[in-house]
């Protein structure tokens, strides 16, 4: 972690905003609009980021006046982290603004969208703050050994297939290479599993062992340690990422938050996104194609696919098709409508095929 370099850009923030109490001044802070109008493509990481729009919060209105209360309680909180060498949750410093008076927060949605302005203004992640967040991370389980630095500061080599139960290796909130480190590798790609039933299934049906394939499931839409994990599977180690999740608007969400970013992680899109993975399925096609089980799309489906047409992370001919062919159909179908044909069909048969079209099996 940068937690240094992370505090002394916080330093200079806190000047600025003292600057401008010396001057007289309204004392404010400028960050990049965080709206999708404001998403453009980057050529040199090949991920979507915030433009050049930007926004001033200022302390002119009541409103901006406790923001930028909140902002030096939380920096003199990270700066206290950094010290002592403690780390909080995003939901425990929520709470600990119980003592701040007047600096409170009403909501930890408050307090998760100034942890996210100050990743924007200063660059750095919130794990540089020693913050961590609240959701688990992923599983993993193929033929991987990793060094893993544990509370006590010392290295553990673990191989992610003979030193682990069905559960696979936790990733921890930390990926970075000071804390976890790739040790050796026996395996061609990466697939990313959006539900624990279908990850089960490869992993019960042996599916890392016969593909020599990494498994990681990333449980919906993925902790951010799971989407630096994948980069780093991808980047350090050269394996070719694919991502498996249901057929509906919301999984090809999950897809595109992977591979070039979300929207509200946009200013750390260069350290979590993988613009190289690839969407296996379930698409639309396959649905027609295999003949699914599916359930019909309601209001909120059609109007997320419709919003997906005009999502820049979708505007290529592959996304387009399925997507209308989706809207065209009314349908969404499950990973595991694939058990139609049986417990075995999804390893034996469904993505041998697709892996094999996509170049991924040979």
């Amino acid at each position: 972690m940068n937690s240094d370099e992370a505090l002394e850009k916080l330093y200079r923030l806190a000047e600025e905003i003292y600057e401008d109490l010396k001057r007289g001044e309204i004392p404010k802070m400028k960050l990049a609009a965080r709206t999708r109008n404001n998403i453009i493509f980057n050529n040199e990481y090949g991920v979507w980021k915030y433009g050049d729009a930007k926004i001033t919060r200022s302390a002119k209105k009541l409103d901006g006046a406790y923001m930028l209360l909140r902002t030096l309680y939380v920096m003199e909180f990270i700066k206290e982290m950094i010290r002592d060498r403690k780390s909080s949750t995003l939901r425990e410093m929520y709470y600990i603004s119980e003592g701040w008076g007047l600096a409170k927060f009403h909501s930890q949605d408050e307090s998760n969208k100034l942890a996210e302005d100050l990743e924007v203004i200063t660059g750095h992640l919130r794990e540089d703050f020693r913050l961590r967040p609240e959701e688990d991370g992923a599983s993993v389980i193929g033929n991987i050994t990793i060094e893993e630095i544990n509370r006590k500061g010392q290295p553990r080599r673990i191989n992610c297939r003979d030193d682990v139960g069905d559960s696979g290796y936790l990733i921890p909130y930390n990926v970075e290479k000071d804390k976890l480190r790739f040790v050796d590798v026996d395996a061609d790609f990466v697939m990313g599993i959006e539900t624990g039933g279908m990850f089960d299934r490869l992993v019960e049906n042996g599916f890392d062992e016969k593909a020599r394939a990494i498994l990681v499931h990333i449980k919906g839409q993925p902790a951010r340690s799971t989407r630096r994990l994948l980069k780093r599977l991808n980047e350090e180690l050269g394996l070719p990422v694919v991502i498996f999740t249901d057929g509906d608007p919301w999984s090809f969400r999950i897809f595109a938050s992977i591979a070039y970013g979300a929207i509200k992680t946009a200013h750390i899109s260069e350290y979590l996104a993988t613009p190289t993975a690839e969407f296996v399925g379930i698409t639309a096609s396959d649905i027609v194609n295999y003949e699914l089980p599916t359930d019909k799309l309601n209001d909120r489906d059609i109007a997320a696919l419709q919003a997906e047409l005009k999502d820049p992370r979708f505007n290529t001919p592959f996304w387009h098709e399925e997507i209308n062919l989706m809207l065209k159909i009314g349908k969404k179908a499950e990973q595991q409508s694939l058990a139609k044909y049986g417990l075995d069909y999804v390893t034996d048969t469904y993505l041998p095929e697709k892996l094999t079209e996509m170049g991924i099996l040979q």
